[in-house]
């Protein structure tokens, strides 16, 4: 909820934009900020150090890599990122290469969130100069709905409860935080989807064991191997919503990878030391609309994509474009334009990718349904990708995200 504003003395600190939060929406938003002369100050409540070493997605989209470029935020990207070309998906026992750069001429990138983000802070922070404060706790919002909104929080160093006048929020802190929450609820509808599935997400000190992303569709359940780095692979196991990680030991965690990864010519996983085990309850939520008074959400505060598709950060990337270019027309120019429209174009793409998570989790979650009538449809869509060329060219675009604006 939004709350009148404390007690203002006529010093305040005052700031055009109060950005809240600094994952890739966040501290796109701000290097979007201060490349248009807008100053800005990004709160956040974790350490510099934390939010450049917690694993998040790893996909970046090619269109995304572009912008990202063009607005000169991938230093490291070209040189380290690791460009894919073709997926993998194994089922009834078979190995079926899926081509979509040969047939678009696009492709993925696989570029760690957490080398991402080290980028664009430093970017933000170090080479522009940017305010970002980290941290800060109990962050409040005040006053949205009026033409002077102000964000205030607790200063780590003196536990002082400070406050920043500005012109508008960009609420960038995702699904826990407080922006999301600041929204009026007569006015707010949250959509929301839950799969009734978890997903064991499970990080290996392994190398990767094909040269490409791997879907296996099984009867005993979805699996999913994504490379990370050279030496380390983002594993994933469907299990039952709200599982304990800690009933997934060592042992049981490879026998089951390489049951529902196993086809005939695989080569054998390379096994390693599991670094990381948590368990996904898989679940979507829109906020409808994403904008309210002077707040403006972002990134997984307006919406959550489960990893099913990955597309959450470039989902991100792409409210933050979109948000920042907004806002500094309407600070440098007086254009209201991208405001005004922002929801509306944030909301298109965000359906649009809310759906093809949805229709490709029929794809890998069909054959463990126990509904042999699913399960059935679940291998005739399958077979059409490899079999029909409309089928396979209508996955590539939605999978690769080539419809994306920029």
């Amino acid at each position: 909820m939004t709350l009148p504003s404390p007690h203002l003395s006529p010093s305040a600190e005052h700031r055009p934009v109060v950005v809240v939060g600094a994952g890739p929406a966040g501290l796109a938003v701000g290097n979007v900020l201060r490349a248009a002369a807008v100053d800005c100050v990004v709160l956040e409540t974790e350490s510099r150090e934390s939010i450049e070493t917690r694993p998040r997605a790893g996909i970046v989209e090619e269109w995304a890599v572009r912008e990202l470029g063009r607005r000169g935020l991938a230093r490291n990207l070209p040189a380290r990122a690791q460009a894919h070309t073709r997926c993998e998906f194994r089922f009834d026992g078979e190995r079926h290469r899926f081509p979509y750069t040969d047939l678009t001429g696009r492709h993925h990138y696989v570029y760690p969130q957490p080398l991402l983000v080290t980028d664009l802070v430093r970017e933000y922070a170090d080479v522009r100069g940017g305010d970002i404060r980290f941290g800060v706790r109990d962050v409040r919002l005040h006053d949205l709905d009026t033409d002077r909104p102000s964000v205030s929080y607790l200063c780590p160093e003196t536990d002082e409860r400070r406050v920043i006048r500005c012109e508008f929020v960009a609420g960038c802190d995702g699904a826990r935080g407080v922006t999301r929450d600041a929204m009026p609820s007569g006015r707010t509808r949250i959509a929301r989807h839950d799969y009734g599935i978890g997903w064991l997400a499970l990080l290996a000190e392994a190398p990767p064991s094909s040269d490409c992303v791997v879907f296996g569709v099984h009867p005993r359940g979805f699996a999913g191997h994504m490379a990370r780095s050279p030496e380390v692979t983002r594993y994933y196991l469907q299990c039952p919503p709200g599982d304990d990680p800690e009933n997934w030991g060592h042992e049981r965690v490879w026998a089951e990878l390489r049951e529902r990864l196993g086809a005939a010519g695989a080569p054998a996983l390379t096994e390693g030391r599991l670094i990381e085990k948590r368990v996904l309850d898989m679940h979507d939520y829109v906020v409808e609309p994403v904008a309210s008074g002077r707040l403006f959400l972002a990134g997984d505060a307006a919406h959550l994509t489960a990893p099913i598709a990955a597309k959450g950060m470039n989902l991100a990337l792409h409210d933050a474009f979109l948000l920042g270019d907004a806002l500094a027309a309407r600070l440098t120019e007086g254009d209201d334009g991208g405001l005004d429209g922002y929801s509306t174009a944030c909301l298109r793409r965000v359906w649009d990718y809310q759906e093809f998570s949805q229709w490709l989790s029929g794809i890998y979650h069909g054959a463990a349904s126990g509904d042999p009538y699913r399960a059935g449809t679940t291998t005739a869509r399958l077979r059409r990708l490899f079999t029909s060329p409309v089928a396979a060219a209508a996955f590539a675009e939605q999978y690769l995200g080539t419809a994306a604006r920029y």
